[in-house]
């Protein structure tokens, strides 16, 4: 077996996707879609979907709940 059949088998295999809840809580009744918190956060956690603030990769969030200072309607809770 040569070091090409490593690298194909390797391709071949399928990496389970882990799904991780989210820390990061937001209240979309009371969101506005100010984009306040997706402008603010350092490590672009956030966007906006549909006029609404949207967690895009929970997995990348800090915790440093800066998304949750600026929100005028205080509907977003970092756990």
């Amino acid at each position: 077996m040569g070091l090409g059949s490593l690298f194909k088998k390797n391709k071949k295999e399928k990496k389970e996707e882990v799904v991780e809840d989210s820390h990061i809580e937001i209240n979309t009744d009371d969101c506005g879609g100010c984009e306040k918190c997706t402008i603010a956060c350092p490590n672009n956690v956030l966007i906006i979907v549909d006029d609404v603030s949207t967690v895009r990769d929970a997995q990348v969030c800090k915790s440093c709940k800066v998304c949750m200072a600026i929100c005028p309607n205080d509907c977003i809770t970092v756990n």
